[in-house]
C-alpha cells in the first residue's frame, strides 16, 4: 500500500528558538502545542515537525539530513543570509548541484540545493 504523506520530525531541545531559526528560512508555523513541546511548520508544500520529547541517546551522532529544493536557490541563499542566519557560500558539488549546508540550533543537518546549471 503506498504512502499518503511523509513529515519528518527533528528532536529539538528548545522549541521556540528552532521556531525562530525554521522561521528565517521562510517557514511558519502551521500548529503548536507549547504543553508537549511540539510544532507543525510549514514552507509551501514542505512540512516538518518540531518535538522536544525525542530524546537521542546522549553522546550520539546525528546523521539525517533534510534536503531542501527551493525554486531559486540563490533567493533563498540570500534570504536566510537576510534574516540573520550564518550562511556559507554557495558551492558546486561533484554529484552536479549548487548547494548550501545550515545546522539548526540543535545539530539538526540542513542542505539546500538545486541543480546546477
Amino acid at each position: 500500500m503506498p504512502l499518503k504523506q511523509l513529515i519528518p520530525m527533528q528532536p529539538v531541545t528548545h522549541l521556540p528558538a528552532s521556531i525562530v531559526f525554521y522561521r528565517k528560512l521562510g517557514f511558519e508555523v502551521e500548529d503548536h502545542n507549547d504543553a508537549w513541546g511540539w510544532a507543525m511548520l510549514r514552507c509551501g508544500p514542505c512540512q516538518v515537525m518540531l518535538d522536544q520529547s525525542i530524546n537521542p541517546p546522549p553522546g550520539s551522532a546525528r546523521s539525517a539530513v533534510l534536503y531542501l529544493y527551493p525554486d531559486d536557490l540563490r533567493a533563498f541563499h540570500a534570504q536566510a543570509r537576510q534574516n540573520g542566519l550564518e550562511v556559507p557560500p554557495l558551492e558546486t558539488t561533484f554529484y552536479g548541484m549548487s548547494e548550501f549546508r545550515l545546522q539548526d540550533p540543535d545539530g539538526n543537518r540542513l542542505w539546500i540545493g538545486q541543480p546546477d546549471g
